[in-house]
C-alpha cells in the first residue's frame, strides 16, 4: 500500500510539472513551430504521390466495373470525384500521417539513445 501511495505521490509530482508554465516560453514556441514544419508540412510530398496514385487507380476500378453502354462515361469521373473527396481523402491522409509521423518520431528516439540524450536527461 506505501508503494502505491508513493508512485500515486510521484505521478501527482509528474503531472504539476507538465501542467506548470515553462520557464522559457519562446523556447518552446520556437520548437514546436519547428516540429510541425518537420513532421507535418514535409508530409505533404509522400501525401501528394500516394493521393495521385490512389485516384488513378480508383479511376482505373471505377471505368472496368461500369463498363456498361447505360452509364455516360462522366459519371465515371463524378463517382470517382466524390468517393474520393467524401470517403477516402481524410482516411488515407490521416493514415500515410498517423504512419509518417510515427516513423519519424520513433527514429528520433532512437537517435536520441544512440547518442545517449536520454540517459543525459
Amino acid at each position: 500500500m506505501i508503494k502505491f501511495l508513493e508512485q500515486l505521490g510521484l505521478y501527482f509530482i509528474l503531472l504539476k510539472k507538465v501542467l506548470s508554465k515553462p520557464e522559457k516560453p519562446v523556447i518552446y514556441y520556437k520548437q514546436t513551430i519547428h516540429e510541425i514544419v518537420f513532421l507535418g508540412l514535409n508530409s505533404v510530398g509522400i501525401i501528394t504521390v500516394i493521393s495521385f496514385f490512389m485516384g488513378a487507380v480508383i479511376t482505373l476500378q471505377t471505368a472496368y466495373n461500369t463498363e456498361n453502354p447505360i452509364y455516360p462515361t462522366y459519371l465515371i469521373g463524378l463517382g470517382c470525384r466524390d468517393s474520393i473527396l467524401l470517403e477516402f481523402s481524410s482516411t488515407i491522409t490521416g493514415l500515410i500521417l498517423a504512419g509518417k509521423v510515427g516513423s519519424s518520431i520513433a527514429s528520433e528516439i532512437g537517435t536520441m539513445r544512440v547518442t545517449e540524450q536520454i540517459d543525459a536527461l
